[in-house]
C-alpha cells in the first residue's frame, strides 16, 4: 500500500496538468500506468519530483498541491 504522498509523487510525474478536469478514474488510471512504467517502484517518481524541485521552484509547490488534492480526492472517492 502506498502513502498519499508517494501516490502524488507518481501522479506529479504524468503529463497530466490541473487544467486537465480529470475524474478520479482517470486520477487511478495515470498513477497506475506511471507505476507500471516504473516496475512498481514510486522511488523513481520521488528522485523526479526532486529533480523538478531543484529545477523548477516557481512550479513545484503549486504541481504538488494540486497532485496531493488530487490523489486524496481519488482516493476518497474510490472508498465511498
Amino acid at each position: 500500500m502506498f502513502t498519499t504522498t508517494e501516490l502524488a509523487q507518481v501522479l506529479f510525474a504524468t503529463a497530466l496538468q490541473p487544467s486537465d478536469r480529470l475524474t478520479p478514474v482517470q486520477i487511478r488510471e495515470a498513477v497506475n500506468e506511471r507505476l507500471c512504467a516504473c516496475g512498481g517502484d514510486p522511488a523513481w517518481c520521488a528522485a523526479y519530483v526532486a529533480q523538478e524541485a531543484g529545477d523548477h521552484p516557481e512550479t513545484y509547490v503549486r504541481r504538488m498541491r494540486w497532485a496531493l488534492g488530487a490523489v486524496a480526492g481519488a482516493d476518497t472517492l474510490a472508498a465511498a
